[in-house]
């Protein structure tokens, strides 16, 4: 009889480790492809790719001026974001956002910020340096990037895919449009898209800080 009692309560044991493992197990967050977006986003010669897309390579000087490519985010979880010193709309607000995400990884070595501006006539070294500061960046966690403008443009239309047709001029020529969105872009350690967020949004910079922690969690 205790033998069968024994068995009983160490099945129900069981049982609710099970459930209380399910209960608080994350679901994985998507792997986004440029198929998953919205076409208008996406460069004509990637529409059709459903797997694999990870961010190109790229060279920008940061705002101390130290040169910064993919190779310096491998095995990184880092956010992107595209904006400008002078925008008096929306970029104030995703940087006093960005600033959260900034504090809420401090020190982890692991996670980055890299902001890229979309004016690099105005946005040189001195200036990114200026801005940094403003915002209180902490050195080669939170990189300021500038550089050629096509450079610039063609990551966002080609990698990021954060060039949306009501914020461009495109009248043909990277010289000539113009990105101003208030997207997010987490990117995880092997450079895939894993989500876009509203950085102007508490709810959804709630949600992006939640999600880096998770990819920072990710074998």
């Amino acid at each position: 009889m205790k033998r069968i009692l024994f068995l009983v309560i160490l099945l129900f044991t069981a049982i609710f480790i099970a459930y209380f493992m399910t209960l608080n197990k994350k679901t994985p967050l998507p792997i986004l492809n440029p198929i998953d977006l919205n076409s208008e986003m996406v460069d004509s010669s990637l529409l059709s790719l459903g797997l694999g897309h990870t961010i190109g390579k790229f060279s920008f000087l940061n705002q101390d001026g130290k040169i910064i490519t993919e190779k310096d985010l491998i095995n990184k979880v880092f956010v992107a974001e595209y904006f400008f010193t002078t925008c008096g709309t929306i970029c104030p607000q995703m940087n006093v956002q960005m600033q959260r995400v900034q504090k809420a990884f401090e020190g982890n070595s692991n996670f980055k910020i890299l902001s890229f501006t979309v004016n690099p006539e105005i946005d040189t070294v001195a200036q990114m340096k200026m801005y940094a500061q403003s915002h209180r960046a902490i050195p080669n966690q939170w990189h300021f990037l500038t550089g050629s403008k096509i450079d610039l443009y063609n990551l966002a239309r080609k990698s990021f895919f954060v060039l949306k047709p009501a914020e461009s001029q495109n009248l043909g020529d990277a010289n000539s449009d113009f990105i101003h969105t208030d997207n997010f872009v987490l990117i995880d350690q092997k450079m895939r898209i894993r989500g876009y967020y509203e950085g102007t949004s508490s709810q959804q910079v709630n949600k992006l800080i939640k999600d880096i922690d998770q990819l920072l969690e990710e074998k």
